[in-house]
């Protein structure tokens, strides 16, 4: 069985009985956008403290 199907049978499982089906809709898509930041951040180049910090100063109003 692959893996995605047992991700989705155990999602089910832990699950409330009374879920609906957008509250399904929505954890499967929570999982999705999980494994893509994942994804993303194994090939993307990682910044330093130092730098997210530079970055976030310009950001930031004082």
């Amino acid at each position: 069985m692959s893996s995605v199907k047992k991700e989705v049978e155990s999602l089910l499982k832990n699950l409330p009985e009374d879920c609906s089906l957008e509250d399904i809709q929505y954890h499967l898509y929570v999982i999705e956008k999980y494994r893509q930041g994942v994804s993303i951040t194994d090939t993307v180049r990682k910044i330093t403290q130092a730098e997210a910090e530079g970055l976030l100063s310009k950001w930031v109003i004082k």
